[in-house]
């Protein structure tokens, strides 16, 4: 049985997984200290770069050397390209990326042999789909800045991974800022491909099924480079390795674009 107490900090960790990770490892006994914008140990938008660092410090001094971060901060936008306004671009990249780089970059100088971190990604980081473009691209981003990180830091014992989810049965996709602006390019496309439906909904994997799988990993002694969770999305993923980029496009274009409600 495990008796030393952990310094496990979470971004994000008011709702979806990491709420769940939260109560999770406090009921193993770990002190898990929350960075969100509606935290209630540190009320902070990863996106806020001066706040953020701030809190980092704070939480160095108030409670010495970091065990574990987890990024999970981060939301989804919807739209097409073509049509998204900068500003709303920008944030998708200031909030999922820059919030998750920024968080690391201020632990890491916190951080002893044998930490931990766990950037939390989305499967769709590995499957883009379309009118959720950058989205798609901020957790490509993520995924790619763990796996430098993880090379960085790989004589200094801080071990890193990515985790890519697939669809979970959290406020996530409610949440996310929809966007349906449209021309006569795409007609109704945005909006049937984008919102959401009773037979999506019922295919999302459970949150406690996500939040076990994903508390398991952070527990492994050695982390592989990337962890995927989700049944069908390691079929994909294998399904991917075996097939072509324009075949396998073509495949998600007719999945996920969609031309007339049914």
């Amino acid at each position: 049985m495990r008796i030393e107490k952990r310094t496990i900090v979470i971004t994000g960790a008011s709702s979806g997984i990491g709420k769940g990770l939260k109560e999770v490892f406090e009921k193993k006994g770990d002190k898990v200290i929350d960075i969100s914008r509606n935290g209630k140990d540190y009320q902070c938008d990863v996106s806020d770069d001066k706040k953020l660092k701030a809190v980092f410090e704070d939480i160095y001094l108030n409670h010495g050397e970091i065990d574990i971060l987890i990024t999970c901060a981060g939301y989804g936008i919807s739209g097409a390209v073509e049509l998204l306004p900068e500003e709303i671009t920008k944030r998708q990249f200031d909030v999922n990326f820059f919030g998750t780089s920024n968080a690391c970059k201020y632990a890491i100088p916190m951080m002893k042999k044998n930490s931990k971190i766990v950037i939390i990604s989305s499967a769709t980081a590995l499957f883009p789909i379309p009118f959720k473009t950058y989205y798609c691209a901020s957790k490509s981003a993520v995924n790619s800045f763990a796996q430098g990180l993880k090379m960085e830091l790989s004589k200094t014992g801080i071990d890193v991974t990515s985790i890519c989810p697939g669809d979970i049965k959290t406020n996530f996709t409610e949440n996310r800022d929809k966007h349906y602006d449209t021309n006569e390019r795409y007609g109704k496309s945005i909006e049937l491909s984008t919102k959401p439906t009773e037979k999506t909904e019922k295919r999302r994997m459970p949150l406690s099924y996500a939040v076990k799988k994903i508390a398991n990993i952070i527990e492994k002694k050695k982390f592989k480079p990337q962890y995927i969770v989700g049944k069908q999305y390691h079929v994909f993923y294998g399904f991917k390795r075996l097939v072509t980029t324009n075949f396998l496009n073509k495949c998600l274009t007719k999945i996920f674009y969609k031309t007339k409600s049914k």
